[in-house]
């Protein structure tokens, strides 16, 4: 049943890639995120998005634009290179927070008066194609997807909606190839990560030929609101699938506290602890948790000399607006506080 609901998921989701000039993968990351770890989700979304990209190869070929194809491939080839390289050094849940907060940022463009005029509204330079270019490779690389993270630009360009599928397609069958290899390389292909893939794949080529008929009586106009709908959508879905990673990962807490002569948030991110406080007296201070081993030899032996039997002891780095000190907090078996300290 699982894999029924993930199936009309991904048809659904390439329909609306189709008819919004893109954005399937960045609405099936957060779902498929349900059902692998973040670092395959990359991995089985391209095998569906290859599938999908032949697919409208071979259905809207005469409308790709091949002058805008040589221009970004080449760029785009190196950026999906470097974006795999760098999945196994960055989290991509952090990636996935940024580009979500730029889908979002669209949100304005759909209330904005659309152009009348099927025309380029300001000549691009090959330099800023070829740029466009590494970019969607590399984030590509990084996310698997990329999908209407470009369609501004595509927009400006002034493709209609039958030339931006087409085109986005020519422009990415190449790199979703490399990544399959790339990641097949890393080891990031395991048997529900094919399963999965095969299953968005088979969604992918029903919906291309399920389009075909639907978008001709799509206008120009609908399709780039419905874009920049896509956009925003897709935004919202990859904030809650990146705040929910980053939760899980980090297993965040903050804390507001009044007092009678001070005001104190506290924020707790791993094993590190991180503190705000406002004294009435003192003004606004900066706390972080530091080890022992931080402090200079004369300072640590001065706390351990004030221990007197504790179980446990707090080092805390304050810094204020024309000093830095340090607060250290002693306490027992039971997690009670026996007595602080301060010293600068």
């Amino acid at each position: 049943m699982v894999y029924l609901y993930l199936f009309l998921a991904a048809f659904l989701a390439f329909s609306l890639s189709a008819f919004c000039g893109g954005g399937a993968g960045l609405l099936l990351i957060p779902i498929l995120g349900y059902s692998l770890p973040v670092n395959q989700v990359p991995a089985a979304l391209t095998l569906g998005s290859v599938t999908s990209s032949f697919s409208r190869i071979w259905i809207f070929f005469k409308a790709i634009r091949w002058d805008m194809a040589k221009l970004f491939l080449p760029t785009a080839m190196v950026g999906v290179v470097l974006g795999v390289e760098m999945l196994s050094y960055l989290e991509p849940m952090y990636l996935e927070l940024c580009m979500s907060i730029f889908l979002i940022s669209n949100l304005p463009w759909l209330f904005r008066k659309q152009e009348r005029k099927h025309a380029v509204l300001s000549p691009i330079p090959p330099w800023q194609l070829r740029m466009v270019g590494f970019l969607a490779g590399f984030i590509s690389g990084l996310t698997g997807a990329v999908g209407v993270l470009f369609n501004r630009f595509y927009f400006r360009y002034g493709l209609d909606s039958h030339e931006i599928i087409a085109t986005r397609a020519a422009n990415e069958v190449l790199l979703h190839l490399i990544k399959l290899y790339l990641y097949a390389a890393l080891g990031l292909f395991q048997l529900k990560t094919i399963g999965i893939g095969l299953i968005v794949a088979l969604a992918a080529v029903l919906s291309s030929s399920f389009m075909k008929f639907v978008l001709p009586r799509v206008s120009r106009r609908l399709f780039m609101r419905a874009g920049y709908s896509a956009m925003v959508i897709s935004g919202v879905l990859m904030l809650n699938s990146a705040v929910v990673h980053i939760q899980l990962a980090n297993d965040p807490h903050l804390r507001v506290i009044f007092l009678a002569e001070e005001l104190e948030a506290r924020l707790t991110w791993k094993t590190l602890i991180y503190s705000v406080e406002f004294h009435y007296n003192r003004g606004l201070e900066f706390e972080k948790v530091v080890p022992l081993s931080s402090l200079s030899l004369e300072r640590q032996h001065y706390v351990q000399s004030m221990q007197d039997g504790a179980a446990k002891v707090v080092i805390e780095k304050v810094y204020a607006l024309t000093s830095i000190s340090y607060e250290v907090y002693y306490f027992d078996g039971q997690n009670r506080l026996i007595k602080k300290i301060e010293f600068g």
